[in-house]
């Protein structure tokens, strides 16, 4: 998977629900020709109502895997229902008309299969591996939650303690977890992705089913769904069980300019104060730091180059700041990364690491940032960009010897782009990336100083500074 894609998994809010340990391997050689290249056969259909569908036949083992995404994150929330679209994914395991609470869970469970889910500021996202025989049921389910959710109010306030606990434990009680969510809070502030996937602590407590049954209302339709089915199945029964089972969901109403409206430029335009720094006191017994720069959003062709750049700078033993900083005789940190993390409508470039306990944080801050700045000149090689080059298209093709990797690969690009097939293009742009490109695309990024510089630590003073 490309960089940028794989970034969002690993910053998405995944909630792991109703799961077992799959009994079944869906290790396959997908996509991959003789001589190397990429090539997908996947069948699309668009039903009446909006849902778009994606199969890839693989008869190789008798296992699927179904994955459904929607179009709505944490950037489509507004003021008192933050952390609704991460809620909501909780409900959806809880029960619907047809197939009431533990109906959903308990069949999977007895069929050895397994399901989860995950939301981000983007998306989120239901998937399943099954075996085969198991389709034309997972299929009624699924339209099943999508029209008829029970959002039932016992059920409801368990999860939201669920969800707060949750946070807990992912913000107030992790130093990282804590330095994130500062960092989206600086970095975005004053726009929809200024915050966190989770939601405010306030807005968990207080939303109410009402609200939260507009909220799926809106936003789970058919024509705000993309599902794609990968493995041992027939694409034309498949999408005739589809057919049956969705196709008569009323489409959404509205929904289309609402979204025209959330997703403005305006809305996403930096608005916080850079070249700043934030101190958070926290459970960290060194520092901890976080570096923030403003990037840009998934799909622009510069972003492509920030994804080399990230790699070449922080990505594995070998890149530059990890000889600069964690392998060198002196070290200075215990471990440092680099990231470019492209969303939708913006993206924030960021550099994190562990600083050793003799190392001065003021000290540090100061030969980091110029260490940064020299990075673009002396950094980046020939070398270290081919390399990366390697290793992406390495993780391309690795991905693709799964039917869940394939599913989320071709949903991913969907979803983004609406085109499955958007790899090509990305490919292309990975291979014809220079050096030189990648250096110039440094210089522009780091040239303003536009950063904010965040640390946790246990001996910072309380609160935020």
């Amino acid at each position: 998977m490309t960089k940028l894609l794989a970034l969002m998994l690993i910053l998405a809010t995944g909630t792991m629900l109703s799961c077992s340990s799959s009994s079944t391997s869906d290790s396959q050689n997908h996509g991959i020709s003789k001589n190397g290249t990429l090539k997908l056969d996947v069948k699309k259909y668009t039903l009446s109502n909006g849902l778009r569908l994606l199969v890839v036949e693989n008869p190789q083992l008798p296992i699927y895997t179904y994955n459904t995404f929607f179009d709505v994150g944490g950037r489509y929330e507004e003021a008192g229902t933050t952390g609704a679209t991460h809620f909501l994914e909780h409900m959806m395991f809880k029960g619907a008309k047809k197939y009431g609470p533990h109906k959903f869970d308990t069949f999977i469970e007895s069929n050895g299969g397994s399901t989860n889910a995950y939301t981000t500021f983007d998306s989120t996202v239901y998937y399943q591996n099954m075996p085969s025989h198991t389709l034309a049921t997972i299929i009624d389910m699924e339209a099943d939650r999508l029209q008829h959710i029970l959002l039932d109010p016992k059920a409801f306030e368990k999860e939201r303690a669920v969800v707060l606990e949750e946070r807990k434990y992912r913000y107030e009680n992790s130093p990282k977890g804590q330095l994130f969510l500062a960092m989206m809070q600086s970095v975005f502030d004053k726009t929809p992705y200024g915050g966190s996937v989770i939601g405010d602590e306030k807005d968990v407590k207080n939303l109410d089913r009402a609200r939260m049954r507009k909220f799926f209302d809106r936003f789970y339709t058919p024509d705000n769904a993309i599902v794609v089915v990968v493995g041992d199945v027939k694409a034309s029964e498949v999408y005739s069980m589809v057919k049956e089972k969705y196709g008569n969901i009323p489409s959404s109403k509205g929904l289309k300019a609402f979204k025209e409206k959330m997703d403005s430029k305006e809305r996403y335009a930096f608005k916080g104060k850079f070249k700043r720094e934030i101190k958070i006191k926290g459970q960290s017994p060194s520092p901890i730091f976080t570096i923030g720069y403003k990037g840009i959003k998934i799909g622009e062709e510069e972003s492509f180059v920030l994804d080399i750049l990230s790699s070449v700078l922080g990505d594995g033993d070998s890149s530059y700041f990890n000889q600069l900083y964690v392998k060198n005789k002196k070290p200075l940190l215990s471990g440092i990364s680099v990231a470019n993390y492209t969303l939708k409508n913006n993206g924030v470039f960021f550099f994190s690491g562990d600083l050793l306990k003799r190392t001065n944080l003021k000290r540090f801050k100061r030969k980091i940032l110029r260490d940064i700045k020299k990075s673009c000149d002396i950094g980046i090689t020939d070398r270290s960009v081919q390399k990366t080059k390697n290793q992406y298209m390495i993780q391309y093709f690795h991905e693709l010897q799964s039917n869940s990797g394939v599913a989320s690969f071709l949903g991913l690009r969907e979803n983004f782009f609406n085109d499955y097939a958007y790899y090509k293009k990305e490919l292309e742009i990975y291979k014809s990336i220079t050096t030189d490109q990648v250096k110039t695309a440094c210089k522009k990024l780091f040239a303003k100083n536009d950063y904010i510089f965040l640390s946790v630590w246990g001996k910072h003073p309380k609160g935020k500074k």
